[in-house]
C-alpha cells in the first residue's frame, strides 16, 4: 500500500515535466521560425531631372513706401482700415486744418496788399515820379508775398495725408490725438507695400556658386526661377531675376540676388520666409531616392541596397539636392540596383532580407488561415498525445498493487 503514493507522485512529476518541455518548445518555435527581415525595395532607373540650386529667401514688396507728414499738428482722423488695399491719392490721415487755414488767410491778405502797392508804384515809375529802385522793391515784395501764399496753400493741402502709391497698407504708427512733427522720428504715419509684383531677396554662398560654371550667376545659366512655399508646394507663378549683385559681400562671402514674381491674388505677403529654386538646366543619368532612405554618417552619405542573393549591402553615394520628397543621387548607383527604403534601423551589413516592391507582401509570406498556421499547432497536439500514454503507463502498476 505504501508504494501506491510513490507511483502517484512519479506520475504527477512526469506530467509536470512534459508540460514544461512543451511550453519551452513553444517559446523556442518562433525564434527558430524567424527568417529574413521583410524590407521594401525600389529598383533604380536613371532619370533626367532639372538641375537646381535651392536657398532660403524672404519676400518684400516691389515698393515699400513710407507715408510721412509734411506739416506738423494734431492728428485728428484716420480714413483707412489698417491692412486694406489703398490707391494712390487716397486720403489716409487728417491733421488739424485750423492753424493752416488762418495762415493761408494771412498770406492771401499780404499778397493782395503787395500786389496793389506794386500796381500803384508802377504808374508813378512810368511818370518818373519815383525812383526805379522803389518800384523794383515793390515788385520783389509782391513776388515774396505771392510765394508765401503758395506755400500756405500747400501747407493746408498737406494736412490731408494721401497715399503716394497703390498697395497694401500697414498698421498706423500714430493714432488720433498724437502731435505730429516733421522730424524724421516723428513724421512717420504708416507704410504701403506694393505686393504685385512681389520681390524675393536671397543670397548664394560659395558652395552654391561652385555648382555654376565659372562660379558666377549669369542670365544664360539660369533657365528659370521657382518659389517653394512654406507648405512645400511650388508657387504657380514663374519668376525671373531682376537683380544680381556685381560683388561678393566681404563679411558673409555671399552674392546677393533678387527675383520677381507676379502676385495677382495676394497669396504672397511681405516678409514671408520661402525658398527660391534656381533652375540651371537638365541633369541626365541621376537617380531619385526617398529622403527617408538616405543615411548621413561620419563617413558620408549611405544607402542600404539588396544584393542579388538578398542580403544587406551598404552603398556610399554622392547626393545632390532635394527634388520634392526625393533626394537626387549623382553617383554611386547603377541601373537595376535595389535600394531599401524601410526598416533601416534593423538592418545589418550582410544580414538576409526578404525584399518586396512597394505595396506587395514579402516573398514567401504565409497566406491568411493557410497551412503554416496549422503546422504551428501540430507540435502541441503531438506532445499531448505522447504525454497521455506516459501518464497511463506510470499509473498502471498502482492499479496492480
Amino acid at each position: 500500500m505504501t508504494s501506491q503514493p510513490r507511483f502517484r507522485h512519479t506520475a504527477l512529476a512526469l506530467l509536470v515535466g512534459a508540460a514544461l518541455l512543451a511550453g519551452c518548445s513553444d517559446k523556442q518555435a518562433p525564434a527558430q521560425a524567424m527568417g529574413p527581415l521583410p524590407v521594401t525595395t525600389l529598383e533604380m532607373q536613371p532619370q533626367s531631372v532639372p538641375s537646381s540650386i535651392e536657398v532660403m529667401a524672404q519676400t518684400e514688396g516691389a515698393r515699400e513706401t513710407e507715408v510721412r507728414a509734411r506739416v506738423g499738428g494734431i492728428l485728428v482722423k484716420r480714413f483707412y482700415q489698417e491692412g486694406d488695399t489703398v490707391k494712390a491719392g487716397q486720403p489716409l490721415f487728417q491733421i488739424d486744418r485750423a492753424p493752416y487755414e488762418i495762415a493761408l488767410a494771412e498770406a492771401k491778405a499780404r499778397a493782395e496788399q503787395t500786389e496793389r502797392e506794386m500796381n500803384r508804384l508802377h504808374k508813378l515809375a512810368d511818370a518818373k515820379a519815383i525812383s526805379q529802385k522803389d518800384y523794383d522793391d515793390a515788385r520783389s515784395n509782391n513776388a515774396m508775398a505771392q510765394a508765401a501764399l503758395r506755400q500756405a496753400e500747400l501747407n493746408l493741402s498737406w494736412t490731408t495725408v494721401t497715399a503716394p502709391v497703390s498697395g497694401v497698407s500697414a498698421r498706423a504708427v500714430r493714432s488720433e490725438g498724437n502731435l505730429i512733427g516733421t522730424a524724421n522720428d516723428n513724421s512717420l504715419l504708416t507704410s504701403i507695400y506694393q505686393t504685385n509684383p512681389m520681390w524675393v531677396r536671397f543670397s548664394l554662398g560659395e558652395s552654391d556658386l561652385a555648382k555654376l560654371p565659372g562660379g558666377r550667376v549669369t542670365e544664360k545659366q539660369i533657365s528659370g526661377v521657382e518659389l517653394v512655399l512654406p507648405n512645400g508646394q511650388i508657387y504657380d507663378q514663374p519668376g525671373k531675376l531682376n537683380f544680381v549683385a556685381s560683388n561678393i559681400d566681404t563679411t558673409l562671402g555671399t552674392q546677393a540676388l533678387r527675383a520677381e514674381f507676379a502676385n495677382p491674388t495676394q497669396q504672397l505677403l511681405p516678409g514671408q520666409f520661402v525658398r527660391v529654386r534656381l533652375l540651371t538646366g537638365m541633369r541626365d543619368g541621376v537617380f531619385l531616392v526617398p529622403q527617408s532612405a538616405v543615411l548621413q554618417t561620419e563617413q558620408g552619405t549611405l544607402l542600404m541596397t539588396a544584393t542579388p542573393d538578398n542580403k544587406v549591402a551598404p552603398r556610399p553615394v554622392q547626393a545632390g539636392e532635394w527634388r520634392g520628397k526625393d533626394w537626387v543621387i549623382l553617383g554611386g548607383l547603377q541601373a537595376g540596383d535595389r535600394v531599401i527604403v524601410d526598416n533601416l534601423m534593423k538592418l545589418k551589413p550582410g544580414a538576409p532580407i526578404a525584399p518586396h516592391a512597394p505595396g506587395q507582401p514579402p516573398a514567401g509570406a504565409p497566406a491568411q488561415g493557410g497551412a503554416p498556421a496549422a503546422k504551428a499547432e501540430a507540435p502541441k497536439a503531438d506532445t499531448a498525445a505522447t504525454d497521455k500514454p506516459a501518464a497511463q503507463d506510470s499509473a498502471a502498476p498502482a492499479k496492480k498493487d
